[in-house]
């Protein structure tokens, strides 16, 4: 994967001059940023063989319900309160997927494709449907998606990295981590082991909703505004990111290290085809075949 990256750099900085340009590659993983901390909370999901469809949609929740608690126009909350309303958002779709999946016959692809519905027209419902734009005051909320730390270093970099320290930590590292590893590979041994599997599952998607209002706050604050219908495929691109790192959706195969290299592959995809003026229909066809390319040389390589 490293050496994909490296590939991909070399060739686009011989495609579209200056993208190898200090000020574009920060750009760049400014970019990169919202996806991969998506990508980690898909992971854990994935790991214990479930889905969450619902990301994109509650992405432009988060961000809509909490510009909405801060403006005059709506609740008029503080900040932090605002994003507390932002975060308890994501809490309730996160603690439902976890229930509906460990306490349910109901598979997590058909709860989160509801939730996802679910989430896209609560949405909606913010301000008509129309963008709220956050007020300029709201130097908190606008530095987040935009801010530099000593004028060179993105505060949503610094984010993504604090979230992969911490996600990695947890797998790698505790006794948790050890558990979702088992659950994915069997479910029911994991069970006979002692393993807490509906306490472990239910957990795992709330981190992954926490994650996701995570990256939606930040996603709000680089567009300036909450965008209702913002977040569209973002849930695709996550899986992606997941997948071409190494992460099996069978369960029981991924790390952290590998989805953030991931979520830099199509990244840095996604920018070098739209600087080399690459039409969008070529680009998804792109992106598809480098995807299912990733994931055939992986299973070669396991086998």
């Amino acid at each position: 994967m490293l050496a994909a990256v490296a590939a991909l750099l070399i060739g686009f900085s011989l495609l579209v001059p200056n993208f190898l340009a200090s000020e574009n590659l920060l750009d760049l993983i400014q970019q990169i940023s919202v996806n991969a901390i998506l990508a980690f909370g898909m992971t854990l999901v994935i790991l214990i063989g479930g889905i969450d469809l619902s990301v994109g949609a509650l992405v432009a929740l988060v961000g809509t319900a909490t510009t909405f608690a801060l403006l005059p126009i709506g609740w008029h909350f503080g900040t932090p309160i605002a994003f507390a309303v932002g975060f308890f958002v994501a809490l309730a779709f996160g603690l439902f997927h976890g229930i509906a999946s460990a306490k349910t016959p109901m598979p997590p692809f058909i709860i989160t494709l509801g939730t996802m519905m679910i989430a896209r027209g609560l949405a909606l419902r913010f301000n008509e449907g129309k963008p709220m734009g956050i007020p300029d005051g709201e130097k908190v909320f606008l530095a987040i998606g935009n801010g530099r730390i000593g004028d060179v270093l993105p505060v949503p970099v610094l984010i993504m990295i604090m979230m992969w320290a911490l996600t990695a930590a947890l797998l790698h590292f505790t006794v948790f981590g050890r558990h979702l590893y088992a659950i994915g590979n069997s479910r029911l041994a994991a069970l006979y082991s002692g393993v807490k599997v509906a306490r472990c599952e239910i957990f795992v998607y709330v981190m992954a909703s926490l994650l996701t209002a995570t990256a939606g706050l930040i996603h709000t604050s680089q567009l300036y505004s909450a965008e209702p219908a913002s977040g569209q495929g973002f849930e695709l691109n996550a899986i992606a990111a997941a997948v071409v790192g190494g992460a099996s959706l069978k369960g029981g195969r991924g790390t952290m290290t590998g989805t953030l290299i991931g979520a830099i592959i199509i990244g840095i995809l996604d920018k070098g085809l739209n600087q080399a003026g690459v039409h969008y229909s070529f680009q998804s066809v792109i992106k598809g075949a480098v995807i299912l390319t990733a994931v055939w040389l992986d299973i070669r390589k396991r086998d």
